[in-house]
């Protein structure tokens, strides 16, 4: 009789303790969207730390394609970093898509399906992230609607940014704050100077120093070190990497150190 009354208790406790558990729920991610493009954000989230780094891997490549394009480079970051969610998207680390372009009626190249206004819409896949901004330079160009933009001159972020919106690239009526908020706190327009070769005007000649609407910098002469700029300037070291996304402690001849 007491096995019996044992054995019953424990089955009561067994349910009792399955029952409290809570279910598990999946949802899908709610997206702006517009013609063939996808704004997407990342389910992850982006640190500082994640964008600093997203910026140092593709600073180079958006320099580039803003000397063969007339995107400015700023632009370009910014819509990568908000598209692709710094890089940690699905998308962007499954396909390499990095701006959320659909496949469209005149993409050839391979796609992968993913949820978006509809299940499993159809998105390209590169082979690479430099293939993801050099398709994303050519939607522009490819685009009468965003001729207009090309007008405007290379280093105007914030025409670039509302000009972007008015011409249908997003429906998200924040979005040219949003893609601004990257390039300000992030000083992307620095990569919009370097890529048109500009020299910004100096505010003290004799110490290098050079005073800009994003901030003060120092141009790198030849000496110069990452110590020698922090001691000027009073100002830590892991600061000035970290502000100016350096991976190491390289320096290059008229380079612009933010501090």
């Amino acid at each position: 009789m007491i096995k019996k009354i044992t054995s019953i208790l424990l089955l009561t406790l067994i349910i009792g303790c399955n029952s409290s558990k809570s279910p598990i729920v999946t949802s899908k991610n709610k997206r702006n969207t517009s013609s063939g493009v996808s704004r997407t954000s990342s389910n992850t989230g982006s640190t500082n730390d994640v964008v600093n780094s997203y910026i140092a891997q593709y600073k180079e490549v958006a320099m580039k394609n803003m000397k063969k394009y007339g995107i400015p480079a700023s632009i370009i970051l910014a819509q990568g970093i908000l598209e692709s969610g710094a890089g940690k998207s699905d998308l962007s680390q499954s396909a390499n898509n990095h701006f959320g372009i659909k496949c469209n009626n005149d993409w050839l190249g391979e796609s992968v399906k993913h949820d978006d206004d509809a299940s499993q819409e159809c998105f390209r896949k590169y082979r690479n992230p430099a293939e993801s901004y050099d398709d994303h330079a050519n939607f522009l160009i490819g685009k009468s609607r965003y001729a207009s933009l090309f007008d405007l001159s290379k280093d105007d972020y914030k025409g670039w940014a509302k000009g972007l919106r008015k011409a249908g690239y997003a429906t998200d009526p924040r979005y040219p704050e949003k893609l601004i908020s990257y390039i300000e706190r992030y000083d992307l327009a620095q990569y919009d100077a370097q890529a048109l070769g500009k020299k910004p005007t100096y505010s003290n000649a004799s110490n290098n120093t050079v005073t800009t609407t994003s901030g003060r910098y120092h141009e790198v002469q030849k000496g110069d070190t990452l110590y020698s700029i922090s001691k000027k300037y009073n100002v830590l070291i892991e600061d000035i990497k970290r502000k100016n996304n350096l991976q190491d402690n390289t320096l290059s001849l008229g380079q612009h150190i933010s501090y």
